[in-house]
């Protein structure tokens, strides 16, 4: 079905709306679409008029095509409007527009003339009630629109309430975080501490020297935890004027109390406020006193690398200043106990004799670190006979006890000689005589008899370092015949003499284990740079300057020895008799 009008004017675009109506609706045409096709014709119909000339509508009806958007098959409805030839807009494109009509009511064709008032009437109720149906629906999108509304407005609400929530809830997790940063903060000062404190305590724990301790102190807290350090001993000053003093050093000297000096208190834990200090009124100063089981030892005086200090950090100086003062009483405890063990030692060690046909020089060098000094001994005599005894010893242990028993055995080897007993003889008899009087005390030795008239060398040593002899012609052999065992230890033993031959110009070094022996490298390589010392004098300089002789032997086996053990030396160079 194929429908035309020509449309000149408002009148025939009414009744081509119309018609357009009627035939819509003839063709099953939903109301909503006949609505919008009614409306959508109507103003294109009024753009057209508004143009001029003259225009034709046309509607045709048809089935869809695959390619249109309805379904294939079904009813569908053109409308086509296109300017005439003679019309001003003729060569533009036809407006279009196509909506589906599902059924049509047979013989409706013909009735869509809408000439007559009846039929105007008519198909304006009818389009009256196309109007109506298309306001009920805008009704009910409208409600539709309002409910939705409503909804939108409960789920802003919602999300409102959401947003509430995740603000409060971003805000403890931020104060979370917060308190977790400060924890960790704080964890991490605290560990920076006790580390500071750790490796500051070994530093001064590691020195036996207490002025080594008192120049290290400032150097360890400088700048980090003080601007400056000074450091009172009390013992230093003597009756000697010495530096004024904060009044606070010297309450904390008085009451072994720390003391905190300062315009403002400083409310730090354990320390007692005082007012400024006269000689620094601008700095405040912490005085700590280095703490003793009896007294203070002094006061450490302090002032801050800023303002003031933190609490936590003065805690940590109090500590480290109580445990540098532990490191200071140690070491000056340690060097008093020295000093008294090599006053001892030298003043034990005997003036060598000076007999016929025999030359004697000796060393004795106490040990530079550690208290490792008092146990080794060496010493000469005559015997009745006219021969000579010389020994070099070491006594197990170290300090008082070692020297009091070095003299104890030297005494005895002594009272021993004067029986003429032979090298062997005299150090089993010091053997049994050690065993009882100190079981848990041991000691090595080693005894050479000379005598002028004898050309032999006999020797004996228990648990020592063998012997070096030189000959007269330079050879250097070493007297490795088997030893006795050491002194002391709880078994009977027989130590045995040995002999060699000795010619005049033959030179026999005696020495401890501290001469030759290197952690590093054992006591072998040692001793073989002995002999090779020892052999490489000439005869003359043995002859001539056995002193100067020994000291040649020891520079070149100390030059890279730490000397943390008693270094003994005896040379005795035979010159035999004359």
């Amino acid at each position: 079905m194929t429908r035309s009008w020509q449309i000149t004017d408002l009148t025939d675009a009414a009744r081509a709306r119309i018609a357009t109506a009627r035939l819509a609706a003839a063709y099953g045409v939903p109301a909503l679409e006949r609505t919008r096709l009614v409306a959508s014709l109507s103003a294109q119909l009024r753009l057209c008029l508004t143009k001029g000339g003259s225009w034709r509508l046309t509607l045709e009806t048809g089935t869809a095509s695959p390619a249109a958007g309805a379904e294939a098959g079904r009813g569908v409805l053109h409308a086509v409007v296109t300017p005439s030839p003679d019309a001003a807009a003729a060569g533009q494109p036809p407006w279009r527009v196509t909506v589906p009509c599902p059924e049509a009511v047979p013989g409706t064709e013909a009735d869509v003339a809408v000439d007559d008032p009846a039929a105007l009437a008519e198909a304006l109720l009818g389009a009256d009630e196309d109007t109506a149906l298309v306001l009920d629906r805008l009704t009910e999108q409208e409600n539709l629109v309002e409910f939705h509304r409503e909804e939108l407005q409960q789920t802003n609400q919602g999300v409102v309430a959401l947003h509430a929530e995740l603000d409060a809830a971003g805000r403890a997790q931020r104060e979370a975080f917060a308190a977790e940063r400060k924890a960790r903060t704080e964890a991490e000062n605290a560990r920076r501490r006790l580390t500071f404190l750790a490796d500051a305590s070994a530093v001064l724990t590691a020195s036996l020297d207490h002025h080594e301790i008192v120049r290290r102190l400032p150097e360890l807290l400088v700048p980090e935890y003080a601007a400056t350090v000074d450091v009172w001993l009390f013992e230093q000053d003597g009756d000697r004027p010495g530096p004024a003093h904060p009044a606070a050093a010297v309450v904390a000297a008085r009451t072994g109390r720390p003391q905190y000096a300062a315009a403002h208190p400083g409310a730090l834990p354990g320390v007692d406020d005082q007012p400024p200090s006269a000689l620094s009124p601008d700095r405040p100063l912490l005085c700590i006193p280095l703490p003793t089981r009896q007294a203070p030892l002094g006061v450490v005086t302090l002032s801050p690398p800023g303002e003031r200090w933190d609490a936590d950090d003065a805690v940590m100086l109090v500590e480290l200043t109580r445990r540098a003062s532990i490191a200071i009483d140690h070491a000056q405890r340690y060097q008093h106990n020295r000093d008294i063990a090599e006053t001892l030692q030298r003043a034990l060690l005997t003036e060598l004799p000076a007999p016929p046909g025999l030359a004697l020089a000796a060393r004795y060098l106490p040990a530079t670190h550690g208290l490792n000094i008092g146990g080794d001994w060496y010493d000469a005599f005559r015997q009745p006979d006219g021969g000579v005894i010389a020994v070099v010893g070491d006594v197990t242990g170290h300090g008082l006890r070692a020297a009091v028993m070095m003299s104890q055995l030297r005494t005895a080897l002594r009272a021993y000689a004067v029986d003429d007993g032979s090298p062997g003889r005299l150090l089993t008899r010091l053997h049994t005589f050690l065993h009882h009087l100190q079981p848990d005390l041991f000691a090595t030795a080693v005894i050479a008899r000379f005598h002028p008239d004898e050309p032999t060398l006999t020797w004996a040593a228990a648990g020592h370092p063998p012997p070096v002899l030189r000959a007269a012609d330079g050879r250097v052999q070493t007297l490795d015949a088997k030893p006795g065992a050491m002194l002391g230890i709880p078994l009977e033993q027989e130590i045995r003499d040995h002999t060699v031959p000795l010619a005049p110009g033959s030179t026999l070094a005696l020495y401890t284990d501290g001469l030759v022996e290197r952690r590093a490298r054992g006591i072998d390589p040692g001793i073989a740079r002995l002999a090779e010392a020892l052999g490489s004098f000439g005869p003359a300089a043995l002859e001539t300057d056995l002193e100067g002789s020994a000291d040649g032997i020891l520079r070149p086996l100390l030059s890279d020895s730490e000397r943390d053990d008693d270094v003994c030396l005896l040379l005795c160079h035979f010159r035999g008799a004359r």
